[in-house]
């Protein structure tokens, strides 16, 4: 049985024309507490049967159900502190509540009460020699109608007890408090970035529905920041470096260059900024281009740093934050705290100031903390301020004629058979030589077309008529050029063969069973079959290469690798995961003849 995705495929495969943003992750991250953190909380309070906490953004939010929150605005009380005849710890601050009048309550790195006016302690966060709610209290609050229902606030987020502090749960999946600082580089196989939190980097969960601590700064240029900071005497707010290239800059504004991977570093001979250097953007092949988002402004330089460009143009004044961009595609985004804008620009000269085009329609908050593109420049990623991680067709790609494969949307080599995406225009025909390559959807913004498996050699020019111009593009071709189908969420098309479902984080493969594989770029099969048209359902071509599988770098068996059934283009490789099997997530690939695979993530239950 396989399950049918064809209107996902074309939904992933085409960008859009209007920005239907996505969120990533929700707003919380597991570290290692009670339950899932969010970012800093610096009041809590009851009201009647309403708690309400206050963010470290100024914002305030409610819940009545303890599950969702909304944004309010409210008066909040006056917290004031109380005496107690000692402390249980150094530095905590002591209360006393209206709505518990027989106690008193000490906020440290964990919440203590005392019925004996601070004279003896009870801890009522403290676990095994840690808090389970994490450190630095910020509030506590006492419902009038139940005393045993507790609520505190810290750098973590918000959290309550319905017994008098013997358990806590968290409130913070649903809070809009995620602390993001950037976004970062995907990891390695991946691709979706990774988030700069307070405590570390963090990424998305097996259920995409949260994020993962790491517990370290390796993923971030904090590092960098130090070093460079130590030898330019000077507070490095900003880092970025490509090659021998590097950048820094410094809370005053301030940006320093370097030539020689940051051994020694020249100060830049004139520049613009108005405040703090927030980010730096260093292009991947020509280091000697870069931008910087530094106070109200966007700085461009073309020549390594030596002199900057001002390029804010029209943009409103607000700090910026982020900046990415597209050389080849002369775009760039920032992040400010009017919301997402981009413009397009030509980096490879000193360019003038831009025209920017707000993108913030359509989601929850202006205030922008960061922007990436990532996947060949193909999407856009947003992080806002406390709303977490947004994603969307990067939109300069819809005025941009680039080929890419229609699996992953990666720049790989095609293969006879194969499905391409044509990226920036309705195509009405494509031709390569003496080939006609069938048209399988069209739209203003991009189309979707099929490599005839009669192609050999190793790079056609592929012509494309159009409603208004005729294009020509090179592309790279391969006998067999195997991917694995990527869903816009970043999840790998994969289907359980027993019940046509989908398999996610939330619906596991598990032993023994048969996991379907959609695929593209498995050339040629057997017996032949003809391009343009739709694989049968019953006894469909086999590919003609051999195709192995592997689970975690180890071989499994392959059942079948023929033509999708009912689908043009697409490949169906159906592997049968091992009887013993570590339960969680497992990295597979596919190979054919020594070509490798995308590596995806299947999640494994025993």
């Amino acid at each position: 049985m396989l399950l049918a995705l064809a209107a996902p495929l074309w939904a992933q495969t085409s960008p859009q024309t209007t920005l239907d943003w996505h969120h990533l992750g929700g707003y919380s991250i597991e570290q290692g507490l009670a339950a899932p953190a969010g970012g800093r909380v610096d009041a809590v309070w009851f009201a009647g049967t309403q708690l309400l906490a206050r963010t470290a953004s100024g914002q305030i939010f409610q819940t009545a159900d303890f599950e969702t929150w909304q944004a309010v605005k409210a008066a909040e009380p006056k917290f004031t502190v109380t005496y107690a005849t000692r402390l249980p710890e150094p530095g905590a601050t002591a209360r006393s509540l209206p709505a518990d009048s027989g106690h008193i309550y000490a906020l440290g790195n964990n919440l203590y009460r005392s019925e004996d006016g601070g004279v003896s302690w009870q801890n009522l966060t403290a676990f095994e020699g840690r808090s389970v709610v994490g450190g630095g209290l910020t509030g506590v609050a006492v419902s009038a109608l139940d005393p045993q229902h507790l609520a505190v606030s810290n750098r973590y987020g918000v959290w309550h007890s319905t017994d008098g502090g013997l358990s806590w749960a968290g409130l913070n999946d649903t809070l809009p408090n995620l602390p993001v600082n950037a976004l970062l580089a995907p990891a390695e196989g991946a691709t979706l970035p990774r988030i700069e939190a307070p405590d570390g980097w963090a990424q998305l969960s097996p259920a995409r529905d949260r994020w993962l601590l790491q517990n370290d700064a390796a993923a971030s240029d904090q590092a960098d920041r130090s070093r460079y900071g130590a030898l330019l005497k000077a507070e490095i707010t900003a880092a970025g470096a490509r090659g021998e290239n590097v950048y820094a800059g410094s809370s005053d504004g301030r940006i320093w260059f370097s030539r020689d991977g940051g051994a020694t570093f020249s100060e830049s001979a004139r520049l613009l900024a108005a405040g703090r250097v927030e980010r730096f953007f260093v292009d991947p092949d020509a280091p000697r281009i870069a931008l910087a988002a530094a106070g109200g402004r966007v700085l461009q330089t073309a020549n390594g740093g030596l002199f900057w460009n001002d390029i804010t143009g029209n943009l409103p004044e607000a700090r910026v934050h982020g900046v990415s961009a597209d050389r080849e595609g002369s775009a760039v985004y920032v992040a400010t705290d009017q919301g997402l804008f981009w413009a397009r620009a030509d980096l490879n000269a000193a360019t003038p100031p831009a025209a920017w085009t707000a993108l913030s329609a359509g989601l929850p908050t202006p205030r922008a903390v960061d922007v990436r593109l990532e996947n060949n420049n193909n999407q856009l990623f947003a992080a806002l301020e406390g709303y977490g991680v947004y994603a969307v067709p990067a939109p300069h790609r819809a005025h941009v004629w680039r080929v890419v494969n229609a699996a992953d949307l990666s720049q790989r080599a095609a293969a006879p058979g194969s499905l391409l995406s044509i990226q920036g225009g309705k195509v009405q025909s494509a031709r390569a030589g003496d080939l006609t390559f069938p048209v399988l959807a069209a739209a203003l913004s991009g189309s979707q077309i099929q490599v005839p498996f009669e192609a050999t050699g190793t790079a056609l020019a592929l012509n494309m008529e159009s409603d208004s111009r005729r294009v020509t593009l090179g592309f790279p071709l391969k006998t067999l050029s195997p991917a694995i189908f990527i869903g816009s969420d970043g999840a790998p098309v994969l289907v359980d063969a027993d019940t046509g479902l989908t398999l996610d984080a939330a619906n596991t493969a598990h032993s023994g069973a048969r996991i379907q594989v959609l695929m593209t770029g498995l050339g040629k099969v057997r017996p032949e079959w003809p391009t343009g048209v739709p694989a049968p359902p019953a006894n469909p071509p086999a590919v003609a290469a051999g195709v192995q599988a592997f689970l975690d770098g180890t071989a499994i068996t392959v059942t079948r690798a023929t033509l999708a059934p009912g689908y043009v283009g697409c490949y169906l490789v159906e592997v049968e995961i091992p009887a013993i099997v570590n339960a969680g997530p497992a990295e597979l690939y596919i190979t054919t003849e020594g070509e490798r695979s995308n590596k995806v993530t299947i999640h494994l239950e025993r």
